[in-house]
């Protein structure tokens, strides 16, 4: 009589399918049989649907804290921003405070602008303003040192008007670059009427009159023997045209604050780098021959 045990995967040689009585020994013992090596096939990772129900059925993935290995691209975790973003999110408090300052800039610059217009609130001073205006332009400092320079007839007047129109020269240079690399907008309520203006003119930091008016009151009171009346004239005639850039509304507080600051740092540079018979005797000889 063949023997009950004589199974092929736990199942007795002729059956159809696993239809075996519960509870018989031929069902407890192929069954059990089978059960554990479809057990041992899932822990070898022969049936993957096993694995990712085994996987699935476990308390941590059931709660959805981590996503299956096999979970494609649209479970993936979310892609941490970059690091400017995150710079942007989470600003420092320097950024902060120049953006403060900022603000507290254009709003100071646009109440002391009063005389932005004829219809401002001190639109009729608006033309003595424009006249202070041309009196720290670059145009007529320079011609006025290059005409005395010509009608001088002493080599200590010449050297002194040489070495002004070198600082002339060099801040309009050094305010022509500035402008041109920062291109920071004139105020919004200024109106484009100034006396004679290049392509830089359109920007605003900094000051060139503010700059020019520093670099220029330095070098009177350096160089020139005048009276305690006449120095005071030329400190308040400094600040004054200053101040009237931001009243006229064409530069903001800090555009004048730096050009003032400029100003008396390039007057540092010329007198270091000051011009004289001994250091750069070539151009005093070219001057003497003509």
């Amino acid at each position: 009589m063949p023997s009950p045990r004589r199974t092929i995967e736990g199942r007795p040689l002729g059956s159809s399918g696993g239809s075996s009585v519960p509870g018989s020994p031929a069902h407890g013992a192929g069954g059990g049989r089978f059960e554990f090596q479809s057990l041992l096939s899932c822990r070898a990772g022969a049936d993957p649907a096993c694995a990712r129900l085994r996987a699935s059925d476990s308390p941590v993935h059931r709660r959805g804290s981590f996503p299956l290995a096999s979970a494609g691209p649209a479970q993936a975790a979310p892609a941490l921003p970059p690091e400017e973003d995150r710079m942007n999110l989470n600003p420092s408090f320097l950024g902060i405070a120049l953006r403060s300052l900022l603000a507290i800039d254009l709003w100071l610059s646009k109440k002391l602008g009063v005389c932005a217009g004829e219809s401002s609130a001190w639109g009729s001073v608006r033309p003595l303003m424009k006249l202070l205006e041309i009196s720290g332009h670059g145009i007529p400092w320079l011609l006025g040192t290059l005409y005395c320079m010509l009608r001088s007839d002493s080599w200590a007047g010449r050297e002194v008007l040489m070495n002004l129109l070198f600082a002339l020269l060099l801040d309009l240079l050094m305010v022509a670059v500035i402008k041109g690399l920062v291109r920071r907008r004139r105020p919004a309520h200024n109106q484009m009427d100034m006396f004679f203006t290049v392509s830089v003119d359109k920007y605003s930091f900094p000051s060139g009159h503010a700059t020019r008016a520093a670099l220029v009151s330095r070098f009177i009171l350096k160089h020139l023997v005048l009276a305690i009346p006449l120095r005071v004239l030329v400190v308040l005639w400094a600040f004054v045209l200053g101040l009237s850039r931001v009243m006229l509304g064409r530069h903001n507080v800090t555009d004048v604050a730096f050009g003032f600051f400029l100003g008396y740092m390039l007057y540092s540079i010329v007198d270091y780098c000051w011009l004289s018979p001994h250091n750069v005797p070539v151009l005093f000889v070219l001057w003497n021959h003509q």
